[in-house]
């Protein structure tokens, strides 16, 4: 789907404070139980501390969130692996939905995306997911985790609008984030100055139990 329709937000990880608003109003949204995060706002952090011969300390520690939900990608792999085509992507503005009349809840979506957006309800037992707040979209309203993300680090639109708002931003390219080749997702990331690109090992997602 060309980018002038497709929808897909903008993450600035030089804003983002990791106070995870994000992830609560997309938990909100969906009524979410405990196990389930639409939205996860990752802290990944890295570096050594060195002690110098002549006892001073040399650091390169650093740290930065990630915000990251359904990427609404231009391939998704969930579709391709969802077995009742409950999984699809939408025509007119390319966000990827679940429907959940025909979703069984077997997780091969979930197995299939390298970023872990879709998320077992264990009461239903079906899978959920960012749908990109589409009803209020259609309202001409911004999704739920932008309009309540207090430092602005989150803005949605469609992708060519995005690239032209910022210009300097990278196609879903920040670590702990996998390789956009895989799924080219709907996602541009302006990094901050500590910021290690998609793939790298420099650093690890210190907040596990949460996301």
């Amino acid at each position: 789907m060309a980018d002038i329709t497709q929808l897909g937000f903008h993450f600035d990880s030089g804003k983002c404070s990791g106070c995870k608003a994000c992830q609560i109003i997309c938990k909100s949204k969906f009524d979410a139980e405990i196990t389930q995060n639409n939205r996860r706002v990752y802290e990944y952090v890295g570096g050594t501390t060195i002690q110098n011969n002549d006892k001073t300390i040399k650091s390169n520690v650093f740290a930065y969130y990630v915000s990251i939900g359904c990427n609404h990608c231009s391939e998704p792999v969930c579709v391709k692996a969802c077995p009742t085509g409950a999984c699809n992507k939408q025509k007119g503005n390319g966000l990827v939905k679940i429907d959940p009349n025909i979703c069984i809840g077997c997780g091969s979506c979930s197995r299939a995306c390298p970023y872990d957006a879709p998320q077992l309800d264990p009461v239903r037992r079906i899978m959920t997911k960012c749908d990109g707040c589409e009803d209020e979209v259609r309202k001409g309203e911004l999704p739920r985790c932008v309009a309540g993300c207090p430092q602005r680090a989150l803005d949605f639109g469609t992708m060519n609008e995005l690239k032209d708002k910022y210009p300097n931003a990278t196609r879903g390219d920040i670590a702990p984030l996998p390789n956009p080749s895989i799924t080219n997702p709907s996602l541009l990331v302006t990094q901050n100055k500590h910021a290690r690109s998609s793939g790298s090992y420099d650093g690890k997602i210190e907040n596990k139990s949460e996301v």
